[in-house]
């Protein structure tokens, strides 16, 4: 019962830490202060100080992962409604999601082969651009630590968000679906997101890329499993 009571208390402290956690975004756009960096270092802060296992803080938090999913598709919605530009600039779109799904999982494994970290870092790195829901399907058929998986996302979607507008500059990206896109496939959610504050059409594309890329790689999990760690 006392287990019961302490893991409702995480929920409600979590769900309002969140929503004041929005509202100073609002009113300071500052990286720091956005709900995916801020929030989780809050509550990473409040377990630590007041010595709350994760057993017990997920105990009915594990809500709040399970509506990932409902939210990922939500995305579909404006995806629905802006179908003129997907017909538009459907090869590129496509040719770009297969483009990057192979550079961030090849890219991923590499690398941390190149670092000699062990295996099962790799597995979980293999899935770090896609956004959640898809990143812990896919990391049970390659095998990643879903612990792992989860805070790699997390870090994949926050670093990007908060370079790629100094990428785009750096690199003269004008073109609203060329940012979408980029957005979309290297930081998923939050770039998503990122995408839709600048604009409808790039946070449409960016909302396509990332369902598209995650689809892709669940569906290529396996394959991808056996060509990168056959010898095991």
């Amino acid at each position: 019962m006392i287990d019961l009571i302490l893991s409702l208390l995480c929920f409600i402290a979590t769900l309002c830490i969140y929503f004041l956690n929005k509202r100073l975004y609002r009113r300071w756009r500052k990286l720091v202060l956005m709900p995916l960096v801020l929030t989780p270092l809050v509550l990473v802060a409040m377990l630590l100080i007041a010595h709350i296992s994760w057993q017990d803080y997920i105990g009915e938090s594990h809500w709040l992962i399970w509506l990932l999913g409902p939210a990922t598709l939500a995305f579909a919605v404006p995806v629905y409604e802006n179908l003129a530009i997907i017909r538009r600039h459907w090869l590129s779109l496509t040719a770009g999601v297969v483009t990057a799904t192979l550079v961030a999982v090849c890219s991923s494994v590499w690398l941390a082969r190149l670092l000699a970290l062990p295996e099962v870092i790799q597995r979980s790195l293999a899935v770090r651009s896609i956004t959640t829901p898809f990143a812990l399907a896919a990391a049970s058929q390659v095998g990643g630590q879903p612990d792992l998986v989860a805070l790699f996302v997390v870090i994949t979607g926050v670093f990007g968000m908060a370079t790629g507008d100094v990428l785009f500059l750096r690199l003269a990206v004008k073109a609203g679906v060329a940012k979408g896109a980029g957005f979309g496939a290297a930081s998923h959610g939050a770039g998503t997101a990122r995408a839709y504050e600048i604009g409808q059409q790039e946070g449409v594309v960016s909302s396509l890329v990332m369902m598209l890329s995650g689809v892709l790689t669940v569906v290529a999990a396996p394959l991808i499993s056996q060509l990168m760690w056959a010898a095991g």
